[in-house]
Order: C-alpha cells, then structure tokens, then sequence
C-alpha cells in the first residue's frame, strides 16, 4: 500500500518506519526545514506533498502525525482520500484548552476550574488574590517545561515562576492557563475513533513527564510510559471520560486516536487535556501489543470501518533516551550533538529493533555495506526503546538489557517508569473501582 506521511517536526517518523517495515510504499513530507535531515537513509522524503496525491491516490493512505493540518485533513477527506490522524475542530480541542475544557463540560465530564489570561501579569494578579495551589498550564504548542505545578496555599512559587516567565518575554505577550490543583494519580485514557465508532480497545497509560526518577525536575514532553490494554466496554474510566465524547467525535468527523489525560481521586475523573492525535512515545509502545498490521488498521480506521484488531495483554514501559540540550532548546554551537554517532555495542538481533524507535537520528551506510547511525538535529531528543512483561518489572528488565547496548555520548533516561504505579498507584487504582 501506498502512504503518504505527513509531518510538522518528524514525530511520526516511527509511524513511517513501522509502515515501511510491514511492506508499504512509505513518502514523508517534513515541513519544518531544520527538521528534515532526520531519518535520512531510511524513509523517502519529498518537499511537495500536493504533488504526491496522485500518486498515493484514493485506494493509499495519508496519515497525519500532529495537529496544525485540521483543515487539509477535512479537505482531503471531502475529496475522497483516505487520511488517519484528526480533523479540524479535533486540532481546536487540543491547542485551545479553554475550548477543550468547555467541550468536556458540554460533554458530561466533570472540570476542574480553569483560568486563562491574556498576560503573565494578569495570572499574577489573580493568583495574589485566590490561595491555592494552582497549576500553571501551556497553551496550545508551547514547550512543556512551561508547566509548573504549584506548592504552596499562599502561590508564593508559581508567582515567582510566573514573575520569571514575565521578564524573559518582556516583548511579547503569553497566553497563560492556570487551573486549580487536585492530588491523585494521572491516567491517560486513549482509543482509536473511525468518524463513527470506537475500534480496537482501550488504552491505559501513565505519563512520566518529570526529568529525574521520582518525579524531580521540570516538565518535559515526556520522559518515559507505562501502558495496559482493557477490551471491557463497561470500564468505569471509559464510560466517564471517552465514551461521552462519542457524538462529539462523529459530529467533526474525527478519524484517530483520542486520549484524554486525567487526574483521579476516589470519586471523580477530572479530564486535564485531550491529545487529538497520535501521542509520542505512546505510538512506540502501542507496537509493543498489537498483532495485526498497522497499515490495515490505519486504513480500516481512516476508511470508517469496523476492524478486528489482534492485540497482547501485559504492561508495556518505553523511555526516552536524551542527551543535553534536552529538554529545552538552544542554538548554541558549543552544545552542538548533530553528527554524533549513535552506537551499539554489540549486534543486534533482528527482533531487537521493533524495539528500538529512532527520533533525531539519520541512516549512512559505510564502504563496507555496514549502517551507522548518526544524531541529525540539535534537540536531544534521540530514540525510544519499548518493551512488553507479564509485569512491569520484566518490561523494565528487558528494557535495560537494550539501553546498555546503546552508547550515547552525554546520554540520559529515567529507571523508575512505572515503579510509583506499582508501589503506589496500583492499589489505590483498584480500591477506588477504575481498574
């Protein structure tokens, strides 16, 4: 099958990969220039996706791999090509968390409160006269080390990050969201939607979005997951999270993955934000469970129709291994990693490598016929490594036995994906009936 990947910054080159892999006819278009060395040597790459078309046509694929394509996806659609990976108003649910929040409501869903301003000194001004803590929440693409999550009843800490954040965007105006805080673990609660209907089951997830084991540092996009699978249509987080989202869903014409990040306490479910597209590393794991094709599921998904989806059950962990400047951003060349190889230690074994998720890297091939691989962008953000147990415990074994096969210079992940759910969150999970 033919398929056209289209992409803002390349977060979908492992859905390109995995195409490629089963067999499909694989074209990406990367529309961020400074993005587009990555992967190199190892998916085709075009600059004019509108001439493609004919050639994926209307029995191929075009997938989307984040939102900010709303109205091209809709477009497409109209015009009879099959295209996975949102809509329009499903890009509005994610970037406008205020519209988001409202949707909920209309939807059923029980909020927390949530104020936005039009500048970080009128959050400040607020936050001086309402005791918290509050959480402070980025606004559409900002990055996510924005995030703070308050402390203090007095909101001394967040004013103080508030404040900072003030005096380095002296010249521009941020959005800003601060929402009230509630303690309680937080599930993602995803599945894929068709325009009409659920398909496949469901997908619970646990974000790790800290820098450091046990939940120290700033926020990042995410460090490392755990996920499970539940098929039960009755499951109490479902039926109070994505289940009411139902109609909303086939009134955009929503085809993809839906998940809602939420925080639970022992009687309610508070949705903090809708993810309208696929979620990274959860597309990396979710090759962890799933048996069948991805391009046939895709279609299926893409195409409206019902699909039988084979699918594991067990605990999937996979972690993000970084290097500096990761998390944040920096175009100083003394910090420069572009063209550091990227080694492993000892050969891998062909099974190995559905383990194994390239970000930042690209493909060259020496005199000899060998492959090496090097680091194409200056972010930090290098690849993931996934893997599937019984236990959570053995997929973090199998996972370090991967990781200490891959030589990094400056390289850094987490070790504890996953422990606080089992020491902690587990238990709690189940006394209060949603797992």
């Amino acid at each position: 099958m033919k398929v056209l990947v289209m992409s803002n910054d390349c977060s979908g080159a492992n859905i390109a990969l995995r195409l490629k892999r089963e067999g499909c006819d694989v074209k990406m278009y990367i529309r961020r220039k400074e993005n587009r060395k990555t992967l190199d040597g190892m998916v085709k790459k075009v600059t004019n996706w509108k001439k493609e078309l004919k050639w994926v046509g209307k029995n191929g694929l075009v997938v989307f791999d984040d939102i900010g394509f709303g109205k091209c996806q809709d477009d497409l659609r109209r015009r009879g090509f099959s295209v996975v990976g949102g809509s329009y108003f499903g890009d509005r649910l994610e970037s406008d968390r205020q519209y988001g929040q409202k949707i909920f409501s209309v939807a059923g869903l029980k909020i927390l409160p949530t104020r936005n301003f039009a500048s970080c000194c009128e959050a400040i001004n607020f936050l001086k006269k309402n005791p918290g803590p509050w959480v402070i929440k980025q606004n559409g693409h900002t990055e996510k080390s924005f995030n703070y999550v308050g402390k203090l009843k007095d909101n001394r800490d967040t004013i103080s990050v508030l404040d900072s954040y003030e005096k380095a965007y002296k010249y521009r105006n941020i959005n800003v969201d601060i929402q009230e805080k509630v303690v309680g673990p937080e599930v993602a609660i995803a599945r894929y939607f068709n325009g009409h209907d659920w398909v496949g089951p469901i997908c619970l997830s646990i974000e790790h979005k800290d820098l450091f084991p046990g939940n120290i540092g700033p926020k990042t996009y995410e460090m490392g997951t755990l996920m499970w699978y539940d098929d039960n249509e009755n499951n109490r987080l479902f039926q109070e999270t994505l289940a009411k989202m139902k109609d909303y869903l086939e009134k955009i014409n929503y085809h993809g993955q839906f998940d809602i990040n939420s925080i639970l306490t022992k009687d309610h479910v508070y949705p903090l934000e809708a993810t309208s597209r696929f979620g990274y590393p959860q597309f990396e794991l979710q090759t962890e469970f799933y048996a069948s094709p991805w391009h046939s599921f895709l279609k299926a998904v893409a195409d409206g129709k019902d699909f039988d989806l084979k699918w594991n059950k067990g605990y999937g962990v996979v972690n993000l291994v970084a290097c500096p400047p990761f998390p944040y951003k920096t175009h100083n060349k003394k910090l420069c990693i572009e063209n550091t190889e990227v080694i492993f230690e000892k050969e891998l074994k062909n099974n190995d490598w559905n383990h194994i998720h390239f970000n930042e890297v690209r493909l060259e091939k020496d005199n000899f016929g060998g492959k090496r691989y090097f680091i194409s962008e200056n972010g930090g953000y290098i690849l993931h490594v996934s893997e599937k147990g019984n236990t959570v415990s053995e997929a973090n074994k199998k996972i370090k036995r991967l990781i200490d096969n891959i030589i990094i210079p400056k390289m850094f992940y987490r070790t504890d994906i996953g422990l606080k759910f089992v020491e902690e969150d587990q238990e709690k999970l189940k006394k209060w009936g949603w797992i």
